[in-house]
């Protein structure tokens, strides 16, 4: 397990990271900086932490209308574990959902 430093929005985290899926990590860091960036810049939400659950509730639904792909998770403990990966990776900010 190998830790990488990233910034979304502007704030620097230091997330947890399997080996071999840092590309992935990197990648996934990438659209919720563009989600949350874009929520910010449209001007009407300013605290950072309406703006991350907004930005997970627009990626959530936008997987959801996604159609199915033959490797998509499907599982919600699977989801269930993302969201607390994601709660941990926030650590001070306070919890995502």
């Amino acid at each position: 397990m190998s830790q990488l430093e990233v910034t979304i929005l502007g704030q620097s985290y230091v997330l947890a990271c399997p080996d071999g899926g840092e590309r992935d990590l990197l990648e996934a860091v990438a659209i919720v900086d563009r989600e949350m960036s874009a929520i910010r810049d449209a001007g009407k939400v300013k605290a950072r932490e309406r703006i991350a659950v907004l930005a997970a509730l627009n990626l959530a639904y936008q997987l959801a209308e996604a159609p199915p792909r033959n490797d998509a998770v499907a599982d919600p403990a699977e989801l269930d574990r993302l969201v607390r990966r994601i709660d941990h990776a926030l650590n001070d900010d306070g919890r995502l959902l």
